[in-house]
C-alpha cells in the first residue's frame, strides 16, 4: 500500500490544468453501451475509478482504443451480455460504485442488467432505491441474488411513464435517463438532478439521436427512439478538483492559476470560497488565486456566524465540503459546516484536530471551524485517507502544516485525482510517493 510523505509549509506557484470530470466520466463512458456505433470520448481523467470502468467494458467485449491517456474510442457492437452473470463481473463491479451506471444502458439495449451492491467511498449509506424504483416504473422486474450480492433486472421492452423521484439523485437520474432513451413512448422524470454533468449527458445523448426536453431543469421529458448512433464527446473540467486547488492556494498562501476551468459551469463554487474571504481573479476561463496572508470569513448581514452546506444543484456539491472545511482552518472568523447528505463524511476531522486545528464535531453531519488566523501552523502527523475528498483535504492540511506528514491509503486519493503528486510537485510542493 502506497503512502505520501509531505513536507509542508512551502508556498506554491504556477499554472495547473484540471483533469476531466470524474463524475461525468462514469456516466458518459457507461452511455457508450447504448449504441453499436463508435463513440469517441475526450478529456477522460486517468484515475483508478474511471480506468476500472473501462476495464469492465473491455471484459464485456466492448472494443476500446485508447489513442492517448485522455481519449478513448469505444464500440459496443459485440457485447458479451452473459459476462454480466460471471463471478468476475460481480467481483470487479462491486469495487466500483460507478458500475451501477451500466444498468440503465444494458437494460435499455439488452433487456437485462445487474446491479452489484455499491463499492467506493465509505462515507455513509448510499442507497440504490432511486435507480431500482425508476427501472420498475419503466416496466423492469428485479430480484436480489444473495449468493452474488447482486440485483438482477429484466424487461422485454421498457415503456415510457411519468415518475417523481424520491430524491434528485445525480446517478439515479442519469441511469433512468439512459434507460428511457430507448424505451417505447414518453418518459417524464420529475425532481430530476440538473447538475452540469447531467446536462452534458443530455447533450451527448441528443447528438446520438435521443429526444430529450428540459435539460438543465428538474423535469426531463424523454421521447423514446428505436436506436442511437455514434458521436464525439468532450468532458468538462472537474469542478471538485478546481475547488480543491482554490482551497490549496489559500491554505498554503500560494499564487496559483487554474487554467481552462470551465468557469460558466462552476455554479456557486467560486462564491462559497469567496465567502471564506478568498480572493480570486477570473480572466476568460482561467481562475487566478493570489497569495493571501489572511482571509476573513464573511458573516451574515446581522453579524451571525455563517453556515455552509451542501444542496442539490444549483446548490453546493457535497464533494467540496471537506475541502471548504479544511480551508477555513486558517481563516479569520468561524463557520458551521453542515454535511447533509452523508453521515460519515466529517469523521476525518479528528486528524485535523490532532494537527492542531480548532474544529468542533457537533454530530455526524455538522462541524464548527474556529479559524486560527495563521496565529499558529498545523503540525505534521501520520494519517490515513478515508475517502477521496477527505484524502485531498488531509493532503491540503499536510501541505500547509509545519514539518513532515505521512498520508496512508492514498489509493483513495488516486481514485479521484490523477497524478496529484506529480502535478503539485510542478508547483513546488514537496511530496513523495512511496510504496
Amino acid at each position: 500500500m502506497s503512502i505520501f510523505e509531505v513536507i509542508g509549509g512551502k508556498r506554491l506557484s504556477g499554472n495547473i490544468i484540471p483533469q476531466g470530470a470524474k463524475n461525468e466520466a462514469l456516466q458518459i463512458i457507461s452511455a457508450v453501451l447504448l449504441t453499436a456505433d463508435e463513440v469517441v470520448i475526450q478529456n477522460i481523467p486517468d484515475i483508478i475509478d474511471v480506468n476500472l470502468l473501462i476495464e469492465l467494458l473491455k471484459e464485456m467485449n466492448v472494443k476500446v482504443n485508447r489513442t492517448d491517456r485522455h481519449t478513448c474510442i469505444f464500440q459496443a457492437d459485440d457485447v458479451d451480455v452473459d459476462y454480466l452473470q460471471s463471478e468476475a463481473f460481480h467481483k470487479k463491479s462491486g469495487r466500483l460504485r460507478g458500475s451501477v451506471m451500466l444498468a440503465g444502458p444494458l437494460l435499455a439495449r439488452f433487456k437485462k442488467a445487474y446491479l452489484p451492491k455499491p463499492g467506493g467511498d465509505k462515507i455513509g449509506r448510499r442507497k440504490l432505491d432511486t435507480h431500482i424504483i425508476g427501472f420498475q416504473k419503466l416496466g423492469a422486474d428485479y430480484s436480489y441474488n444473495e449468493t452474488s450480492n447482486c440485483f438482477q433486472l429484466e424487461c422485454p421492452q421498457l415503456k415510457g411513464t411519468y415518475m417523481l423521484l424520491d430524491e434528485p439523485s445525480v446517478t439515479g437520474t442519469a441511469n433512468i435517463l439512459m434507460a428511457a432513451v430507448l424505451a417505447s413512448g414518453t418518459t417524464t422524470i420529475y425532481n430530476a438532478a440538473c447538475e452540469p454533468y447531467i446536462q452534458q449527458l443530455c447533450r451527448m445523448l441528443s447528438r446520438m439521436g435521443a429526444k430529450i426536453e428540459g435539460a438543465g431543469s428538474n423535469m426531463l421529458i424523454i421521447h423514446g427512439v428505436e436506436q442511437l448512433q455514434g458521436t464525439t464527446h468532450q468532458m468538462l473540467p472537474d469542478m471538485i478538483e478546481i475547488g480543491s486547488f482554490i482551497g490549496l492556494a489559500a491554505m498554503t498562501q500560494s499564487d496559483i492559476t487554474i487554467k481552462n476551468a470551465g468557469v460558466k459551469e462552476l455554479g456557486v463554487i467560486p462564491e462559497r470560497f469567496q465567502q471564506l474571504g478568498i480572493k480570486m481573479n477570473i480572466h476568460d476561463d482561467d481562475i487566478h488565486i493570489p497569495s493571501q496572508d489572511c482571509y476573513e470569513i464573511q458573516t451574515y448581514l446581522e453579524g451571525g456566524i455563517p453556515t455552509i452546506y451542501d444542496h442539490p444543484w444549483p446548490g453546493l456539491t457535497p464533494d467540496l465540503l471537506s475541502i471548504i472545511l479544511v480551508t477555513a482552518i486558517q481563516a479569520k472568523g468561524s463557520v458551521l459546516i453542515h454535511q447533509k447528505m452523508f453521515e460519515s463524511r466529517l469523521f476525518f476531522v479528528d486528524k485535523l484536530i490532532e494537527m492542531g486545528a480548532q474544529v468542533i464535531l457537533c454530530d455526524p453531519h455538522r462541524a464548527v471551524v474556529v479559524g486560527m488566523e495563521r496565529q499558529k501552523k498545523l503540525r505534521g502527523i501520520t494519517m490515513s485517507s478515508p475517502d477521496i475528498r477527505a484524502g485531498v483535504a488531509l493532503l491540503i492540511a499536510a501541505l500547509s502544516a509545519e514539518g513532515k506528514s505521512t498520508i496512508q491509503n492514498i489509493e483513495q486519493i488516486d481514485r479521484g485525482y490523477q497524478f496529484i503528486d506529480q502535478r503539485l510537485q510542478a508547483l513546488g510542493a514537496e511530496i513523495i510517493r512511496k510504496s
